[in-house]
């Protein structure tokens, strides 16, 4: 009986450190930089609102339909949001959020295509470009009027999402299930080309220059590397496992990918195409590593227009990293709603 009692206290005194040494261990926001960072949540239906500067949260704005991605508009400043939906229930929809009042400003609906997930601003006034993984096209929209302007086919199955060329009126959109690219011509409102990248194309971005375009294979763990001048793929790279996004750095010198199975974020040099370090997120060295940190899923990826900070959601931890882009470290941590994903920046 004794000898029960003391592995019970011994017990009690562990099971109380780890309780401890969990609350200790919570996200840390150290750093100070301008700006307001929102992060949308899939679970919570809701977009977090952060100052960067006062590193405390505004505001958790609830969205109606699960959202995923998030772009910026500017001239007011407004967060667009993609209303995705749960696998019961597609949405339909895209939520424009006034970031000077952190209010819901409207809704505007997308006609019969589900599922909106990618999102980009365009060099339009007012305008965004819409993805849907069920449909399968590429809706521009004037935010401004709520008028989908132009509904273009990718051709493609499962399109997911997109980046805009700097210089010229292409778009180019990763779909998924087809494993190719489209390349649309936003003059001619047609897919140009459809570019095989093998199984399953999702993270997508494309040098400052434009000159290449930077896509990922989520299935065979490689990055297709295309000349956009011919759409010929120049260069293979490997990463990680499931590398579900990448995207450059503000100086186009760098290239972060989210290996999302490995928890961690590769960076690669832009120019040689080689692997410069690999950022590891805590959470998978052991079973207690995984208990306080939750085993981490590195998915969406925002540069802070600086260039000095990355913001990366981690989808299973509930908060957000911050990676240093002088020393490619994680320098603080962001706690935010479940299931972080799409994120956006407004200054």
């Amino acid at each position: 009986m004794k000898n029960l009692k003391i592995v019970a206290i011994l017990f009690s005194l562990i099971f109380l450190s780890l309780v401890a040494f969990y609350f200790i261990k919570q996200p840390a926001y150290t750093i100070k930089t301008e700006g307001t960072l929102y992060v949308v949540n899939k679970v919570s239906k809701s977009v977090v609102i952060f100052d960067l500067f006062e590193g405390k949260q505004i505001k958790e704005l609830p969205i109606e339909i699960e959202p995923h991605e998030a772009t910026t508009l500017t001239n007011p400043n407004r967060v667009i949001v993609t209303n995705y939906g749960t696998p019961e229930v597609g949405g339909k929809t895209i939520t424009v959020i006034n970031a000077d009042t952190n209010t819901i400003e409207k809704t505007i609906a997308l006609g019969e295509s589900l599922r909106p997930h990618g999102i980009i601003s365009l060099p339009q006034p007012d305008k965004v470009g819409v993805v849907t993984d069920i449909g399968n096209d590429l809706s521009i929209v004037n935010v401004k009027t709520g008028v989908v302007e132009k509904q273009i086919a990718t051709q493609q199955d499962f399109s997911h999402l997109l980046v805009h060329h700097p210089k010229k009126p292409f778009i180019y959109v990763a779909n998924i299930k087809s494993g190719s690219v489209s390349v649309i011509d936003l003059e001619l409102d047609s897919v140009v080309k459809i570019i095989s990248i093998g199984k399953r194309a999702e993270g997508i971005d494309i040098t400052k220059d434009g000159s290449e375009l930077w896509v990922t294979n989520i299935e065979e763990n490689f990055i297709s590397v295309i000349n956009t001048d011919n759409y010929q793929i120049t260069d293979r790279i490997n990463t990680g496992d499931e590398p579900l996004r990448l995207k450059f750095s503000k100086d186009g010198k760098h290239c972060l990918v989210s290996n999302s199975s490995d928890g961690t974020i590769s960076v690669y040099d832009s120019k040689t195409k080689k692997q410069i370090t690999n950022i590891s997120i805590p959470g998978k060295k052991n079973i207690v590593d995984k208990l306080l940190y939750h085993t981490p899923r590195p998915v969406g990826i925002l540069m802070h227009p600086n260039g000095l900070y990355a913001f990366v959601s981690n989808f299973t931890a509930s908060r957000v990293e911050v990676i240093d882009m002088r020393t490619f470290t994680i320098v603080s941590s962001i706690k935010v709603g479940k299931m972080p994903d799409g994120l956006a920046f407004v200054n």
